[in-house]
């Protein structure tokens, strides 16, 4: 009998081997190949561990994958030119 424990670890492991991974309950519980009541309980520790989050269209992805980083500023770059004084002739 496979525990909780090894489906949890197992999904962890698909999630870390493909970023941007994301499943519905139903799509997990049939890649672990397990009921969908125990599947949601294995998901729900994922979610509660922050792991997992799960996205209003009711997928579940890995928690830094959907963390998208504020849009940073470019760096302004200051060009500084040497003055070159010219006398006269």
């Amino acid at each position: 009998m496979i525990t909780c424990q090894a489906v949890r670890e197992r999904i962890r492991a698909e999630y870390l081997e493909m970023p941007g991974m994301n499943l519905t309950s139903d799509q997990v519980a049939r890649l672990c190949g397990m009921e969908r009541s125990a599947c949601q309980t294995v998901l729900d520790a994922l979610v509660d561990a922050k792991f997992l989050t799960l996205t209003t269209d009711g997928t579940y992805v890995r928690r830094t994958d959907d963390v998208r980083p504020a849009r940073m500023a470019p760096p302004q770059l200051h060009h500084h030119r040497p003055r070159i004084s010219r006398r006269a002739s």
